[in-house]
């Protein structure tokens, strides 16, 4: 019996961005490694990068 494939959810980019005015603003964090164009993933008790894993613990 074959196993199930779970299913995958699609991101919506368009939630990690906030309008002010006429511009776009990035609402999450970038990774201070990696730099601009990486955002750090939100989990609930840390915020990670999947390229590098940096890692940043929620108090």
């Amino acid at each position: 019996m074959a196993a199930k494939k779970a299913k995958s959810t699609a991101v919506k980019r368009s939630t990690y961005y906030k309008v002010e005015g006429e511009k776009a603003v990035i609402g999450k964090k970038f990774c201070p490694r990696c730099g601009p164009g990486v955002i750090l993933a939100d989990h609930n008790d840390r915020a990670a990068c999947g390229k590098c894993g940096y890692t940043e613990f929620k108090k």
